[in-house]
């Protein structure tokens, strides 16, 4: 079984990426985010017709999450239920019996601003009602996949100097993302050996991909049930050399 993340950073924009993407990747489910999509915009039939089921959930312009699978999707939760939020970023959906949660972290903007304290509340949110998530799916398992926008270590960022206490690698960010990680969840790109920068994200500007500027922001968190079963994950960087791509990459996990 393979299982997926990407932020598209637009769907209208990328679907051709997508749908390219998921011939050459059958992947059994997939996590998108930044689709920026209202819901009757959702291009569900394209989706069928790539041999998937869906759950969107989307606002215009901004953020919008939705979750594919091959199989039916399940006991959808729309949001985070303890944490009223109009901004659409999270959806969750059980798939033959597993919890999967897509999750759009807040960027932030900067550090000390109104969104930088808007994203610390929202990721302490996420993680009270993750704690009643993960008890509840103890058995099956739970994955949480996303764009959390916070490089967990200075090995998941190019350059550690510049980046340090700014916003994606600050400390309080590192420490919210811990304290996910905290309740049995484990990040599972680093269960396995990986090469030196190694990053899901690159920015646009001065060639950031073709210099390998990037940050590793994309991460699928996996419970103990379903890390025991994780055989590889990797970033594909691939679509990334596309014309017209995203600024993030997928990442695919496989488990046994």
């Amino acid at each position: 079984m393979k299982i997926a993340t990407w932020n598209v950073n637009s769907l209208k924009v990328r679907l051709p990426h997508l749908l390219q993407w998921l011939e050459a990747n059958p992947v059994d489910v997939l996590c998108l985010q930044e689709t920026k999509l209202t819901d009757d915009k959702f291009p569900i039939s394209e989706i069928k017709a790539a041999g998937y089921e869906v759950a969107f959930s989307g606002q215009k312009t901004y953020n919008g999450v939705a979750i594919l699978s091959k199989l039916p999707l399940d006991d959808i939760i729309r949001n985070n239920p303890i944490f009223p939020d109009e901004q659409q970023r999270i959806l969750a959906a059980t798939i033959g019996g597993t919890r999967f949660i897509c999750a759009y972290v807040p960027n932030g903007q900067a550090v000390g601003t109104d969104k930088y304290a808007y994203k610390l509340a929202w990721l302490a949110s996420l993680r009270e009602w993750l704690a009643e998530e993960v008890r509840a799916h103890a058995g099956a398992g739970l994955a949480i996949l996303g764009d959390y926008n916070i490089a967990p270590e200075d090995r998941d960022v190019h350059d550690p100097v510049a980046w340090a206490g700014q916003v994606l690698c600050s400390d309080k960010e590192r420490a919210a993302l811990t304290a996910l990680t905290d309740l049995g969840l484990t990040d599972a790109f680093r269960l396995f050996e990986q090469a030196d920068k190694s990053f899901s994200w690159w920015d646009y500007r001065q060639l950031g991909y073709q210099k390998n500027k990037g940050l590793r922001i994309d991460h699928i968190l996996l419970s103990e049930a379903l890390a025991k079963r994780c055989t590889a994950c990797a970033i594909d960087r691939i679509p990334r050399k596309w014309e017209q791509p995203s600024d993030h990459a997928p990442v695919i996990a496989t488990l046994d």
